[in-house]
């Protein structure tokens, strides 16, 4: 069983010609199989988390620790990082320009498998994947995310996890920009990944709505860059229905 280890992770960026801390002491231990969904209001640090796990520059890491099986993930470059089995689903996908889809994927996995995937096997499989997440077969020689609608990149996000197989996938609001049809699709998507791998996911969301379709095993809620309060899928219907102002407001007297 794989593990992916936070212990007190403290994250800053450079804001006004200064540093300001967003992360300020986060624990969490995510485990091969589980579910952890972050929620929490804007500018709690949900997508700090996400982007400081993956090696995003921006990010500067000032204090803490992130292992994956006992391996320092800080010390890792970002290509080393998806090697050893991360995976981080954007919230905004870029565009690469004059690189097709089914080259990008298959150049992603011979990168992550060090080997190439035999041609016949590798292309049933984009295929059954494709099908799943109902994108048109076309799709493969468009270039990565160029002219695709918000829905569009988001299930090509979880075509790329279908596939790649990470032990541990952030995925950074998923949901955000999805209609309820293509939300629907897109979870079922991550379902499956879910059942079939072992894989263990951070969920990172500011609303509810995910999960109705996908049930977590944990959430945490972010607030003020630390982890306010946890539980198990309960927590997410108190938020339904009382919101985060409890955790804003200051407690009178």
């Amino acid at each position: 069983m794989a593990t992916l280890e936070i212990r007190d992770l403290h994250v800053s960026v450079e804001a006004d010609g200064g540093s300001k801390e967003i992360l300020r002491g986060v624990d969490l231990t995510i485990r091969s199989g589980e579910t952890h969904a972050i929620m929490g209001p804007n500018g709690s640090g949900k997508s700090t988390l996400a982007y400081s796990i993956a090696g995003h520059p921006k990010y500067e890491v000032t204090g803490g620790s992130v292992t994956l099986d006992g391996e320092d993930v800080l010390e890792m470059s970002v290509d080393e990082r998806a090697r050893a089995g991360l995976f981080l689903a954007m919230q905004y996908p870029v565009e690469v320009p004059g690189v097709t889809v089914s080259n990008f994927l298959r150049t992603a996995k011979t990168a992550i498998d060090g080997e190439a995937p035999k041609l016949r096997t590798w292309v049933k499989d984009v295929r059954s994947a494709m099908e799943g997440l109902r994108m048109d077969a076309s799709f493969a020689e468009r270039n990565v995310n160029e002219g695709f609608s918000g829905g569009e990149k988001k299930r090509h996000e979880i075509l790329q996890m279908e596939l790649l197989r990470p032990k541990f996938a952030i995925l950074d609001e998923t949901d955000s920009g999805l209609d309820v049809d293509a939300l629907k699709v897109v979870s079922e998507g991550v379902n499956r990944v879910r059942q079939g791998n072992d894989v263990g996911m951070l969920l990172i969301t500011h609303y509810t709505r995910i999960l109705r379709y996908i049930t977590p095993d944990f959430v945490h809620v972010f607030v003020d860059g630390k982890v306010a309060e946890q539980g198990g899928p309960e927590l997410a219907d108190a938020l339904e229905e009382s919101g985060y102002d409890r955790f804003l407001t200051p407690a009178a007297g």
